[in-house]
């Protein structure tokens, strides 16, 4: 912590600095002016040597000067492998400050979530998703930037930092509008590809970046050389000589002066002992001590600690600034500049630093510290078919995904491959290795696990394991055929059993939610296998919900549905090991069985349902894929109900996350098709469109089911915007597609409704006939809403009487039903079609409740238009 550092001369280091000092000055003056003002990102960029760091030293001067709270950190290129490094420098310290019972009030909900990424709690069981420990991380200087107003955050050398921390930076950046904190990091240009350079290319756009060159006449006489610099800087404080115009040519003289052989041949004239010394500390990188050193260099205690003075002397080591705010152990070591450690890591020999890391990873292991420190070093090692490295490594990974950190734990596993395991380990490694993705990257997962499985010594319980995550990493990168047949080929390689039935259970799965075909030799075989259950265990209770959401889709009866789908159930609730984060069944299949419930009328137990899995994922950090489902699930629950404001919001709110898994996938689509429905309801024309149009909410189709039935929602959309013949073509394909799947539900696929309604001025008896059928599929099916739509669409095509006594017979079925916004719109279908003001104020109440705008706008004048006739 720095608050209250007394004030410091200014830094002799600066030229021509005034316009980035202005800059800095505005941004403070910005922060000091109210708490609720905006943060502000200042991004430096420049070449080595440059004078960055020099940079934000005055800037924190200034800041301190002002009142404000100063955190910082710096990246390291030796430590770019270590998750959360920086990001724990810039916060560990203050949450350290903290008692436990205070971290966790200021954390909150996050406090677990983003505490092990943060280094102050013990990880969880689960892995979390690395997006919601990112979210975590943003919440946490959200709070602490609260209670330390005004917070100033400083990040030396980011293109160093580590993957998760420019993750979060990035995320970050974005949010600083709502966040009052000032951040400025330095950085120098390129040196990062991949991942990394996403990220400060986001952190840039989002920052006001100060990209001129630094500290041009230093730059000049330096060459930019990184210890020249600070040699030069150096003799220029002890020579004080004002850092103005007029004494610039001073600096070539002051530069031949301090300038020796280079940096190496510095050390080399320090002594043999100070080069070893020098090359441990840049081994170690960080928490480097004369006791840690010279275990590594094995040297004797006093030879190491004559070396460490030798080198602060010659300004390549010094005692860490206790203005940083970060702890530090007693006699803790740190570099002059990261580009000298850099200078040093680099002049060791390449055997030498082979070796020293090794020792160092052993040196850790032995106090404790744990694989995921150990790891650092274990990954610069040279494979030596060690089956202790393998072991490590694999041990390392589990530590990275506690905490959120699945890249690192990715590096750990691809180089446990290199050692190369053992034979009978090596497809375990594989599997690992396709776990760490399965939250994140559907694609990549498919890889390692395909790998795995193609591989001797994968058997039992894992390789049925492996199979099951394989086929659902397949569904989510819309490989759904694929994934069928994945599980269909490991089921015929067992006997019968629970085992293949389980197999067998996944198979059915994901054919049921093809989107396009179902055999309907396949319905009844799964009737018939159904039947024999008695939901004496998960597997049978799978068999029972994945009969129920068959004979939903297709429009059967909706009491067999529900007496399917609470047989399932144990006291009404799900069973152990058929949760939604057990792994051995999955989330799909929860989500087949809420969405029976929701359009079996039975919304009460598919919200609740819905609702669950967004509590445990989100308890659990799961913020990728599976939460996106689970929004995306629960919005349609929302809106089935009439609770279309709720619906929006949570629709929303998936959507997003699904962004960040990928598009076009099947989640994708959810939250995506979820959404318009949604807007359509809400009489939000104009805005259905952009998102339509915004996130690809066109042909061509995933292979997967969605619900709301895509094409139907599709259709209705574009009859909404005037392209009338288009949205016929559409509304025209979902029958197709009905009728491929041997049958349908009128609720779950409303095509037929709302193709009756647009043909009746064109087509008017093939608008009736489509209307009988729907009637005769919702009787069929059974329920209120249903029946009470089909009698809706009836009432449509007819006037008069006729049309009275079907809106009539409608409100009362959509009555008993739950879905309220139906209701609303039959109650002003009613009124408008009979002059009646009750219907008409009755159904403005229901569409005002439910948030359809453009419903009670339509029943509001339908209401002053008779009150003027």
């Amino acid at each position: 912590m720095t608050e209250g550092r007394p004030p410091v001369a200014a830094s002799a280091a600066l030229w021509e600095r005034d316009a980035e000092i202005a800059t800095v000055a505005r941004a403070l003056d910005v922060l000091c002016a109210d708490r609720s003002s905006a943060g502000s990102l200042l991004v430096f960029r420049g070449e080595a040597g440059l004078g960055k760091t020099a940079l934000l030293h005055e800037t924190r001067r200034i800041a301190e000067r002002r009142g404000c709270t100063v955190w910082s950190a710096r990246g390291a290129e030796t430590l770019r492998s270590v998750p959360f490094n920086v990001v724990r420098q810039l916060l560990q310290p203050a949450l350290l400050s903290l008692l436990p019972e205070e971290a966790r009030e200021y954390l909150g909900d996050w406090y677990d979530i983003a505490g092990p990424a943060l280094g102050i709690v013990d990880p969880q069981e689960s892995s979390p998703d690395p997006q919601y420990v990112c979210d975590g991380l943003v919440a946490a200087v959200r709070r602490l930037a609260r209670r330390e107003w005004p917070l100033v955050l400083l990040v030396d050398d980011a293109h160093w930092a580590d993957q998760e921390t420019l993750r979060w930076l990035a995320a970050f950046a974005e949010r600083l509008a709502d966040l009052s904190v000032l951040v400025v990091i330095a950085r120098r240009p390129g040196e990062v590809a991949g991942d990394s350079a996403r990220h400060l290319d986001t952190i840039a756009a989002a920052g006001r970046p100060a990209d001129d060159a630094f500290c041009r006449e230093v730059w000049a006489v330096t060459a930019g050389n990184p210890y020249e610099t600070v040699e030069l800087l150096a003799k220029v404080q002890d020579s004080e000589v004002q850092p103005v115009e007029a004494r610039a040519g001073e600096l070539r003289a002051l530069n031949r002066a301090a300038r020796g052989g280079g940096l190496v041949d510095r050390l080399k004239g320090l002594g043999l002992e100070a080069t070893r010394f020098a090359w441990a500390a840049a081994i170690l990188g960080t928490h480097i001590t004369v006791d840690m050193v010279a275990r590594l260099a094995t040297m004797p205690d006093d030879v190491a600690a004559h070396c460490a003075e030798l080198l602060c002397n010659a300004r390549i080591l010094t005692a860490p600034d206790p203005a940083s705010g970060a702890e530090h152990e007693e006699g803790e070591l740190e570099f002059v500049h990261p580009l000298i450690a850099t200078a040093v890591y680099n002049s060791i020999p390449p055997g030498v630093c082979t070796a020293m890391h090794g020792v160092a990873a052993q040196i850790i292991t032995e106090l404790s510290r744990g694989a995921a420190e150990a790891a650092r070093h274990l990954l610069k090692v040279h494979p030596d078919d060690d089956e202790e490295l393998v072991e490590q490594l694999r041990e390392a990974a589990r530590e990275h995904l506690a905490v959120g950190a699945p890249d690192a734990a990715r590096r750990c596993l691809e180089r446990a491959l290199e050692e190369p395991p053992r034979p009978e380990v090596h497809a375990h490694v594989l599997y690992e290795l396709g776990c760490a993705t399965l939250l994140t990257s559907p694609a990549v997962t498919i890889d390692h696990l395909q790998n795995a499985l193609g591989t001797a010594g994968l058997d039992g319980d894992d390789r049925v394991d492996a199979v099951v995550r394989l086929s659902q990493a397949l569904l989510h990168n819309d490989q759904l055929e694929e994934a069928v047949r994945t599980v269909e080929a490991e089921a015929a390689r067992h006997e019968a059993g629970p085992v293949r039935m389980r197999l067998q259970a996944f198979q059915y799965m994901w054919e049921g939610i093809h989107g396009e075909t179902v055999s309907t030799a396949r319905s009844q075989s799964l009737a018939e296998l159904a039947g024999t259950c008695t939901g004496r265990d998960n597997a049978e209770r799978a068999l029972l919900i994945l009969r129920g959401f068959d004979a939903m889709t297709h429009g059967e009866s909706a009491a067999e549905v529900l007496e399917l789908c609470d047989r399932a159930l144990v006291n009404g609730r799900l069973a152990p090991g058929l949760g939604w984060t057990d792994p051995e069944w999955g989330m799909e299949l929860l989500m087949m069985l809420g969405s029976a419930y929701a359009y079996a009328d039975r919304l009460d137990r598919a919200e609740s349902l819905f609702a669950e899995a967004r509590r445990v994922y989100t308890g659990a950090g799961w913020r990728g894929g599976h939460l996106s489902l689970a929004n995306a699930f629960l919005g349609l629950a929302y809106r089935r109900q009439g609770r279309l404001k709720d619906a929006e919001a949570t629709l929303r709110e998936g959507l997003a996350l699904a962004e960040r898994v990928g598009r076009r996938l099947p989640l994708y689509w959810s939250s995506t098709c979820g959404l318009v429905d949604t807007l359509l309801a809400r009489g939000r024309v104009d805005e259905a469109w952009t998102i339509a149009e915004r996130y690809g909410f066109a042909p061509p189709y995933p292979s997967t089911i969605v619900l709301p039935d895509i094409r139907s929602v599709r259709g209705r959309l574009l009859l909404a915007v005037g392209r009338t013949e288009e949205g016929v073509n559409e509304l025209e394909a979902a029958e197709k597609t009905a009728a491929s799947r041997g049958g349908h539900n009128p609720v779950l696929a409303p095509w037929s409704i709302d193709l009756a309604k647009a043909l009746a001025g064109s087509d008017p008896a093939r608008a009736a006939r489509l209307a009988a059928d729907a009637r005769a599929q919702a009787e069929r099916f059974g329920t209120d809403t249903a029946i009470g739509e089909a009698l809706r669409c009836a009432a449509a095509l007819e006037t008069g009487e006729r049309a009275a006594r079907l809106y009539a017979q409608a409100v009362t079925y959509l009555e008993a039903s739950p879905c309220q916004y139906e209701h609303a719109a039959a109650r002003v279908e009613y009124g408008i079609a009979t002059g009646s003001a009750a219907e008409l104020e009755r159904g403005l109440d229901l569409a005002l409740a439910c948030g359809a705008d453009g419903l009670a706008a339509q029943a509001t004048a339908a209401l002053r238009d008779r009150r003027v006739g």
